[in-house]
């Protein structure tokens, strides 16, 4: 049914209400965890972040219910899996990250970043903390490739979607041991990598935006972080292919108390199946997408990554906030 009055289907009410509302979060929490930028402390910097973003969550005319979160609610204190925020009108489901990068931005490296997504109840899924074998891939290349193919071919038709040569491309990696013979087997196909300390949603986020100069995501990270770059890869159109790793009995286990396959390639549609999507990042510390949290006398400035699926809306957020009574600065881009 569409309300004439407003021109908008009742189904994009939610993301209409929240979109820019969301954004406000993530520039809080990247605001509150910038002032511990190189300082060191991973702990403070996550700290700070955590907070910002349960109190500008608890504010929202939500009712939230966190699917991933900081931990469990006997390892974290706040925005743990199953905290329920908020008492307005929306049910929702979300997923955070406070500070993407706690280290990178601890140490003042580049690609610290705040993150959240909320969806529809049952929006988005309630994934186990482990690790997950992941395939990233921009638009034009979006259910082309297969996360079961040799890296070559995948490779190779992803460079066809692309109109470009293998050579041409730059595949992102996480810099560990295990990726060892990935990271061998995409330059021996001819590939460029780029491997990264931490930081996949990020890196995610590069592969769905064009201009960048990054073409796809490969290796294992963490599952959760799987999760919100589905709700990313959705609203921008990209795809993402993960595959959970067990890596004992015990998490084996786990995967069945929560419905989770093992050997199963779970595709954008089934990490983030919400037919409503809010996904918002907001940059902490400088990076090829997002700019870091600047700041100057009484204030500061953030640029913000804030997108809709159903209302298929994707803002880049430039804003001064003038923190300080009194503030005053002079705008200049």
């Amino acid at each position: 049914m569409t309300d004439k009055s407003k021109g908008t289907s009742r189904e994009n009410n939610f993301e209409h209400a929240l979109v820019l509302e969301t954004a406000r979060v993530t520039e809080g929490a990247a605001l509150a965890a910038s002032r511990w930028v190189g300082m060191g402390d991973k702990n403070a910097v996550d700290g700070a972040g955590t907070e910002a973003m349960r109190e500008l969550l608890s504010s929202l005319d939500i009712r939230g219910r966190v699917v991933i979160g900081e931990g469990e609610m006997d390892e974290a204190p706040m925005l743990y899996i199953g905290e329920e925020l908020g008492q307005g009108q929306y049910e929702v489901d979300i997923a955070v990250d406070p500070v993407e990068g706690t280290t990178v931005t601890a140490k003042g490296l580049p690609n610290g970043l705040a993150v959240i997504a909320l969806s529809e109840r049952g929006g988005l899924m309630h994934a186990p903390d482990c690790y997950m074998e992941k395939l990233v891939v921009p638009p034009p290349a979006a259910g082309r490739v297969n996360l079961d193919w040799p890296v070559e071919a995948n490779l190779s038709v992803l460079a066809q979607s692309l109109d470009r040569g293998v050579e041409d491309l730059l595949v992102t990696i996480l810099d560990r041991e295990r990726h060892a013979d990935l990271i061998r087997r995409v330059r021996a196909a001819g590939a460029r990598v780029k491997l990264i300390g931490d930081g996949d949603v990020v890196a995610s986020l590069a592969v769905g935006v064009r201009g960048t100069g990054v073409h796809a995501l490969m290796g294992s990270g963490g599952a959760p972080e799987g999760v919100l770059s589905a709700a990313a890869m959705k609203c921008l159109g990209a795809e993402i292919q993960g595959r959970f790793i067990a890596e004992d009995d015990a998490m084996r286990e786990r995967f069945r108390a929560m419905g989770v396959e093992e050997h199963r390639i779970y595709k954008t549609d089934e990490l983030a199946p919400g037919s409503q999507i809010v996904f918002s990042a907001t940059g902490i510390t400088y990076g090829e997408l997002l700019n870091g949290v600047r700041r100057f006398g009484g204030g500061a400035r953030t640029h913000t990554l804030v997108m809709g699926y159903a209302s298929r809306v994707v803002r880049f957020i430039d804003t001064v906030h003038l923190e300080k009574e009194g503030a005053r600065v002079t705008i200049r881009v």
